[in-house]
């Protein structure tokens, strides 16, 4: 998979250099990945989740180091991409407020 962008993980890595180890390992393992359906992201990760937003489409959630954050991407499984929407802590992403800019 291809992933857009590798610089957004880095910024959030620099914001909360505790996720750091763990956004680098879900990179290296994401890239690596031939992911078809959120059942093959299962396989992989067995805790990510499609989440419906506001627009209708799906995103999915990945937990980050142990539940303290959440990666929210959209997949594109057709073309083999994953768009990086945004890192928030549990606690953010519980008002999914979150949900209204997707």
């Amino acid at each position: 998979m291809r992933i857009i962008t590798k610089r957004r993980l880095a910024g959030y890595a620099a914001r909360h250099p505790e996720a750091r180890s763990a956004l680098e390992a879900w990179h290296d393992e994401a890239i690596k990945a031939d992911w078809h359906s959120l059942m093959d992201v299962r396989r992989t990760y067995p805790h990510a989740d499609g989440v419906k937003v506001k627009s209708g489409r799906i995103a999915t959630v990945f937990n980050i180091r142990r539940n303290a954050f959440r990666l929210i991407t959209a997949i594109h499984y057709d073309a083999g991409r994953i768009f990086v929407m945004r890192l928030l802590t549990h606690a953010e992403y519980s008002k999914n407020v979150w949900k209204d800019s997707l």
